[in-house]
């Protein structure tokens, strides 16, 4: 599961950021808590953008 969480952030990563929108829609899709994606981001050097708590810019 780790791989696949890891290959769906790269594949919706733009210029090495992901919305955290997308963050929460894609741990929801795969059924994964949103921690293990923003995990997955950290590992591969992913930001989070666009933070829907106003926490990272």
């Amino acid at each position: 599961m780790e791989e696949e969480i890891k290959n769906e952030v790269i594949r919706a990563a733009k210029d090495g950021k992901l919305p955290c929108k997308v963050a929460l829609e894609l741990a929801d899709r795969l059924n994964v808590p949103p921690k293990k994606v923003g995990d997955a981001a950290n590992e591969l050097k992913i930001k989070i953008s666009a933070c829907q708590l106003g926490c990272f810019k």
